[in-house]
C-alpha cells in the first residue's frame, strides 16, 4: 500500500533552516509527481511546491518562493524541502503527497514551529 512518512520538523528560529525529508513506498515513485503541502492552525490546506519525475522541473507558491526548494532521490524514493529564511508564517504542519490516478496520498505531516 501507498505510505508516505514524513520527518524532519522542530522548532526553528525566524531566519533559520530546516530540511524536510518524506521516504515513500507502495507506488512507482520515480515516475510520480510529488508535492508538499502545509496547513496553519485556522487556515485551509495550501500547495507549497511540486517536482516533477526527474526533478528537472519544480515550482512554488509565491510567498515561499526563492526561500523553499524541493529536490528528489529517485534512488531512495524521498523527496525532500529545503526551507530556508524561515518566516513566523511558514509555521503548519507540512504534508508529503502524491495522486495516483483519482486519489490522492498523504502523510501523517510533520510539525514547523517558527519561535524566537
Amino acid at each position: 500500500q501507498v505510505q508516505l512518512v514524513e520527518s524532519g520538523g522542530g522548532l526553528v528560529q525566524p531566519g533559520g533552516s530546516l530540511r524536510l525529508s518524506c521516504v515513500a513506498s507502495g507506488f512507482a515513485f520515480s515516475t510520480s509527481i510529488m508535492n508538499w503541502y502545509r496547513q496553519a492552525p485556522g487556515k485551509e490546506r495550501e500547495l507549497v511546491g511540486s517536482i516533477t519525475p526527474s526533478g528537472g522541473t519544480s515550482n512554488y507558491l509565491d510567498s515561499v518562493k526563492g526561500r523553499f526548494a524541493i529536490s528528489r532521490d529517485n534512488a531512495k524514493n524521498t523527496v525532500y524541502l529545503s526551507m530556508n529564511n524561515i518566516e513566523p508564517d511558514d509555521a503548519a504542519v507540512y504534508y508529503c503527497n502524491v495522486r495516483i490516478v483519482i486519489r490522492r496520498y498523504w502523510g501523517r505531516g510533520t510539525q514547523v514551529t517558527v519561535s524566537s
